[in-house]
């Protein structure tokens, strides 16, 4: 492709752009403050493009700190178009890294072309710190402070301590992040309640040796009027145990990830103290625009499936992937168009746009549609991994369908993104090695599940409509990836474990840290490749409809996950029945039956057997989300996420569990908090220790 090299000069800024011969041509690349700035200062770009071409130019930003090389920060995505003129999406920029010269790149590219043009400017933030000692400062958010620590020397480490001013509250301490002289460093506070002055002072470490810095004050805000938190006065939280001798009051911290899949009033995501009172929110609701928290890193950093335009003019649910800091500015960006353009190019028939489709949608017709439910960065090499749903076509009658017409169905695939959020893997389950009855698409929901667009628990749908059968038949309705680092077959490399909730079964995918073949190495559930160790001779041992599976300790320890229980109260008498029906369950389910589950199993490969070391009733029925967690004192941290009290009283409640005594298989519960609804829930030190699943 060609590139563009004519100098455009403004205002201080060396702006590369595209020759008078190249079909794309940049115009302008603008900051909304002149070069310099104090570290911290939020900055947007816009860039301006003419394309001489017939399609659409798409801008890609990309940004390099001082003494560092460019990385994607914000992937191709469409801007508007008008007069000629092609404008770039804002792009929200906010140097926190350290002080110096930083590179901010646009790249316009015409993807029906091939044709591009790269800018380039040079941004300079200025050092906080004042006459050689370290300052804090706030930030966009209130509950966040920005540090700022003088330069440290080469091979040294740095963190920052801080604490509750003149109270007997414990420190929490910052990751350790290296020195980079002559670079002042600098870091997020986090997990400090409003209105509180706090104590901070910087620690480096050089070899074994550890020197504090001079003290420094913070106050952090108040919660912004503007946000509708959720809060313990307006029992939002309501603490039901105590937590005990026997909690883990060291996982001081409990962090939510808010949904109301019924709609009203949405809420930020929330950490709060194991009372209730909010430390730390997350908030980017603005209109139609929401955000799903799937994880948080270790690195103090958050990845989010949010809303937002893309390369769809007809949709933007669950459109984009973000990562965030701790004061909410976004670290990297990508979206579904720029995905399925890779995935295009690498020949992946299934993963295309759902735009462009002539209707009806012929047999074969296939399109990947949104993001949903799991994105995760604990692959080797800083990779990522995300869920996205598959529509596809298939001929009349598949799934038993009786309508006499094709018939669509949503699958899902495992999309794997390397550091700089490029395609560099994929798990289609339409067309995954092994294929046949391995995962079945004539193999329906085990409940039947359906949708249609707009249904709330559904993502987008796209191929409906005159023609075909007139609801998708919501087949797998994935939930949750898990990157198992230590496989039992004594392989070096790693797998992934995935959940689908309309088959009721977990199971394992040859990944092998991108050069696995995708075959689907066993299935776990009702009529999967495992038996059940019943030892307590429950009637319906197995999970269903389970969410947030993963293998604790690191991949060594056992399985946790949480059983909504769904088909467990409504078992199939079709096809999926393995005895027909169970007495106590369905509508005559007991006071034990009809309420979710916490599971921790262990795996046994050899034997193909699972065995269950903890089967809790919960207490409550959450029929759909949910959270599983092995904490550091050896409990179990469990949440229903979706629970009817009343006709508008949905809630949540974070349990604690005790490991059962030997022989049994149900705990104690050490502490329990009602919440808001909640997608997923967390229990852990601090913002800046999080679960490693």
């Amino acid at each position: 492709m060609r590139k563009n090299h004519r100098l455009f000069l403004m205002a201080a800024l060396a702006v590369a752009c595209a020759p008078a011969y190249a079909t794309v041509t940049i115009e302008s690349l603008t900051p909304t403050l002149p070069s310099p700035q104090p570290v911290g200062t939020s900055i947007s770009w816009t860039a301006t493009a003419t394309n001489s071409g017939a399609g659409t130019v798409t801008f890609q930003f990309k940004v390099a700190p001082p003494r560092g090389s460019l990385a994607m920060v914000k992937d191709f995505n469409v801007g508007t178009y008008s007069s000629g003129t092609y404008t770039s999406q804002q792009f929200v920029w906010v140097p926190t890294f350290t002080d110096g010269m930083y590179q901010i790149q646009v790249v316009a590219m015409d993807f029906k072309t091939g044709e591009s043009a790269t800018a380039t400017a040079e941004f300079q933030a200025t050092s906080l710190v004042t006459a050689g000692k370290p300052v804090a400062v706030a930030t966009a958010n209130p509950l966040v402070a920005l540090f700022s620590a003088p330069s440290c020397a080469a091979g040294s480490t740095m963190r920052v301590v801080f604490q509750q001013h003149s109270k007997a509250t414990p420190a929490t301490q910052t990751n350790w992040a290296p020195c980079k002289p002559p670079g002042s460093m600098n870091f997020e506070i986090a997990g400090m309640y409003p209105g509180a002055t706090y104590d901070m002072v910087s620690q480096t470490k050089t070899g074994h040796k550890v020197t504090n810095g001079p003290a420094v004050l913070f106050k952090t805000g108040s919660l912004p009027a503007t946000i509708p938190f959720p809060t313990r006065k307006g029992k939002q939280f309501l603490v039901k145990v105590q937590p005990g001798a026997d909690a883990d009051t060291t996982d001081s911290v409990l962090l939510h990830s808010i949904t109301r899949l019924g709609g009203g009033v949405h809420y930020p995501d929330v950490a709060t103290d194991l009372s209730g009172n909010i430390i730390w929110y997350y908030y980017t609701i603005s209109g139609t625009h929401a955000n799903l928290l799937t994880r948080p890193l270790a690195d103090g950093t958050f990845l989010s499936i949010e809303d937002g335009p893309n390369w769809n003019p007809k949709e933007i649910a669950a459109q984009v992937l973000r990562q965030v800091d701790l004061a909410g500015n976004i670290v990297k960006e990508t979206n579904t168009g720029i995905i399925q353009e890779q995935l295009v190019k690498m020949g992946v028939t299934d993963g295309g746009p759902c735009t462009g489709i002539t209707a009806p949608a012929a047999v074969g017709t296939a399109c990947l549609g949104s993001f949903h439910h799991d994105f995760i960065q604990t692959l080797p090499n800083g990779y990522s991994a995300v869920l996205a749903d598959i529509e596809k076509i298939f001929p009349a009658g598949t799934q038993g369908d009786t309508s006499g017409l094709p018939v669509d169905i949503m699958g899902d695939m495992i999309i794997v993104l390397d550091n700089n959020w490029q395609v560099a893997w994929y798990f289609d389950t339409f067309e995954h090695a092994g294929g046949g009855t391995q995962l079945d698409y004539n193999r329906p929901a085990v409940l039947g599940e359906v949708c249609i667009n707009g249904q709330g628990g559904c993502p987008p749908v796209f191929l409906l409509g005159t023609g075909i059968a007139p609801k998708c038949k919501d087949w797998l309705h994935a939930n949750a990836i898990y990157y198992w680092p230590a496989p039992q077959n004594g392989t070096s490399k790693g797998d992934l474990i995935w959940s689908s909730r309309h088959q009721d079964w977990i199971m394992r995918v040859n990944y092998q840290d991108t050069k696995g073949t995708g075959d689907i190495m066993w299935r776990m559930g009702p009529g999967g490749d495992f038996t059940f160790n019943n030892v307590s001779g429950d009637i319906w041992p197995w999970f269903s409809h389970q969410h947030e599976v993963g293998m604790e300790n690191g991949g060594t320890g056992p399985m946790t996950l949480f059983d909504n229980g769904n088909t467990r109260l409504s078992p199939p008498t079709g096809s999926h029945a393995s005895s027909g029906p169970i007495p106590g369950l369905g509508s005559d389910c007991g006071p034990i039956d009809c309420k979710s589950r916490g599971m921790v199993l262990t795996v046994d490969e050899s034997t193909m057997q699972v065995t269950p070391l903890v089967m809790q009733d919960l207490g409550v029925l959450s029929p759909a989300m949910g959270s599983a967690q092995l904490l550091s004192d050896g409990n179990y941290f469990f949440v229903p996420t979706i629970v009817a009290l009343g006709a508008n009283d949905i809630v949540a409640f974070d349990i604690e569990i005790t490991p059962p005594a030997a022989g049994d298989i149900t705990g104690t519960q050490a502490y329990n908090i009602r919440t808001p609804e909640v997608y997923r829930g967390w229990q852990m030190p601090s913002l800046y220790a999080p679960p490693t699943i």
